[in-house]
């Protein structure tokens, strides 16, 4: 058999056999499996999808054919199929492949996407151009059920179910997003699955009418009417996408490749748009990922014969805060926790079983999340909304009208703040100082480690108003602080120096200590200042008459630095370390930190060469 890399994808497929499709199935597999474990990347999802992307591109002819993949993070195998298989050793590596779809990575890629419940929406644009200019070609989304639970996607199909152009929605049905699905989408997708009494009838009378002499097949031609009545009569759980504009095919088993592509082969021949319901599941094919798909589901480098990930043990700051939370919580019984399909992400797990009936998952639904924890607090309740901080740009309107305008008491408990690495762009939680401290009444802190993200928790829950507590992805430490004082909303002055003032914001401060070591050896003493509380900005600890550097891991504009040097203008120079506006790609951290000057030592340079030494 063939090497992946020897192939004329995606053109082989056209001429391939079922057996050699099963066979190219197979071989994807242990490649996936062979190289994520190396790289780290969304495992489980991919192995999900493989069968399912054959028949894509068996049937369709991409890039003609315009290919969107919802979040795009099962879209690995699809980049395979279409000639990147020999670039999968850089995958997720700084200046390689992207984990997710890029337009400026393959003309296969149509469009460039990262967070969930985008792309039916998208795809009803991209039809809507086909059809205002007149082209004849295929518009493909694809959508899993858990991005499904989002309400943009609900805006698109109602959108496109009333405009009848012909849209192609895939809805990859594998009953998971990152943790289980919950909620009555996922309940009415399951009835979905179990119901073949429908199919089973209209196949069978079809079949019995066209064997009557004459007239059999122009009166099984005319029953639409009657098949709709079927339809209802026998699986009424199974009308819901027809009800609003689409032709609904399935449940198809997703991993057969044969059943997909007839599938698809058929709403291919539609001329209205069409929903094909493909029952998969995750990390099919390689038992560890299939026994445990949310660990599979991103990963970093593991072990492919174990599972076992590669790397140090220890404490992170979302498991910091997930059993400080439960701490709290029994204290106090009107503490509760919510997220957004994120339950184990967000180290909410021992919550969920602790509290379960102080815990919500409300699916991917952001907005939802944030007015819900708003509702909980005007009623008395003690809200904590654990939603990572590129998601959180989702919910801003609620933040603002449902939260803030009132002034409740809400926690945000904002995880993978900052840089975040391989996941790329649509990840980086660079945005969140920024677009928070445009919010009246919101209070900003940031945890430089475990210890400070418990105290902060338990500070931000005694605020009389909306309050955030962002902290980084990954590892910390988390000393005990038994003989400290509690957290009091104030920054905390580590060092002064005649020389310089550094103002290091969260998890920056690792840096800042370390460009104040190198400054020593240069002859230059700084000063240091934790900067818990970036917003609203405290100047109460500035010494006069000495430069301040500050370094923070968000974008400049609307930035903690740029606040503080507007605060400050005409009585102290200020000098802004952080990152550009712009999109950051992806890559290590480590890397991207060297690359934008926000390591130690280029932090340490920049003070030097400002300070004129």
């Amino acid at each position: 058999m063939k090497e992946l890399t020897e192939y004329r994808l995606p053109e082989d497929i056209k001429s391939m056999t079922e057996e050699e499709l099963d066979l190219l199935a197979v071989e994807i597999r242990d490649f996936l499996v062979e190289h994520v474990s190396e790289t780290g990347g969304h495992i489980a999802s991919n192995l999900g999808v493989v069968e399912l992307t054959i028949a894509m591109h068996k049937v369709f002819n991409s890039p003609e054919d315009k290919f969107i993949w919802d979040v795009g993070h099962q879209s690995y195998v699809h980049k395979i199929l279409t000639g990147r298989a020999g670039m999968f050793g850089t995958l997720r590596k700084t200046g390689g492949l992207s984990g997710f779809p890029k337009r400026n990575e393959s003309e296969h890629d149509i469009y460039d996407t990262g967070h969930a419940s985008t792309s039916v929406s998208a795809a009803c644009g991209i039809a809507a151009a086909r059809d205002i200019k007149g082209e004849h070609y295929d518009v493909i989304a694809v959508i899993g059920d858990g991005s499904l639970t989002g309400g943009l996607a609900y805006e698109a199909l109602n959108n496109i179910g009333s405009r009848k152009s012909k849209v192609i929605v895939i809805l990859n049905d594998n009953g998971m997003s990152i943790s289980k699905n919950i909620g009555g989408v996922s309940n009415h997708l399951a009835r979905l699955r179990t119901s073949s009494g429908y199919t089973k009838t209209k196949s069978h009378i079809k079949t019995m009418l066209e064997r009557v002499p004459m007239i059999g097949r122009g009166v099984a031609e005319g029953l639409e009417g009657i098949k709709e009545t079927i339809k209802y009569l026998l699986s009424p759980e199974g009308v819901f996408f027809e009800e609003i504009g689409f032709t609904y095919i399935g449940p198809v088993d997703g991993h057969n490749i044969k059943a997909v592509t007839h599938a698809l082969e058929s709403a291919k021949q539609a001329e209205k748009p069409v929903l094909v319901h493909v029952i998969t599941r995750k990390g099919r094919g390689y038992r560890n990922a299939e026994n445990n798909p949310d660990k599979f589901h991103g990963i970093g480098p593991f072990d492919p014969d174990t599972g076992a990930v590669a790397g140090s043990l220890g404490p992170t700051y979302s498991s910091v805060f997930g059993d400080e939370i439960v701490k709290i919580a029994e204290e106090d019984d009107r503490i509760c926790a919510i997220t957004a399909a994120m339950r184990d992400a967000t180290g909410l797990k021992q919550f969920s079983e602790r509290f379960p009936d102080r815990f919500f998952d409300v699916g991917i639904a952001e907005e939802h999340a944030v007015t819900f924890a708003a509702g909980l607090a005007v009623n008395g309740m003690k809200p904590v909304c654990a939603i990572y901080s590129s998601f959180l740009q989702r919910s801003y309107d609620q933040i603002l009208e449902d939260v803030a305008l009132q002034g409740l008491p809400v926690v945000f408990a904002i995880d993978r703040s900052g840089v975040v690495g391989a996941d790329g762009e649509t990840h980086q939680g660079i945005f969140d100082i920024s677009y928070l401290s445009t919010v009246p009444g919101m209070t900003v802190l940031a945890p430089a480690d475990g210890a400070q993200l418990r105290k902060m928790l338990r500070y931000a829950l005694t605020i009389d108003g909306p309050c955030a507590v962002r902290y980084a992805r990954g590892r910390c430490t988390d000393e005990p602080d038994e003989g400290s004082e509690p957290f009091d909303g104030n920054n905390i002055r580590l060092s002064s120096g005649k020389d310089a003032d550094i103002w290091a914001v969260g998890s920056m401060l690792d840096k800042a200590v370390e460009a104040r070591a190198l400054l020593a050896e240069a002859g230059i003493d700084a000063g240091i200042v934790d900067v818990t509380r970036p917003y609203p900005v405290d100047t109460s600890l500035i010494e006069r008459k000495k430069p301040v550097f500050t370094i923070e891991d968000g974008i400049a504009s609307g930035g903690f630095g740029e606040h503080l040097k507007a605060m400050l203008a005409g009585m102290s120079e200020v000098n802004v370390t952080a990152w550009p506006d712009s999109f950051i790609e992806h890559g290590s951290c480590e890397d991207l930190y060297r690359k934008y000057g926000l390591d130690g030592m280029s932090f340490a340079e920049r003070i030097r060469k400002e300070l004129g030494r």
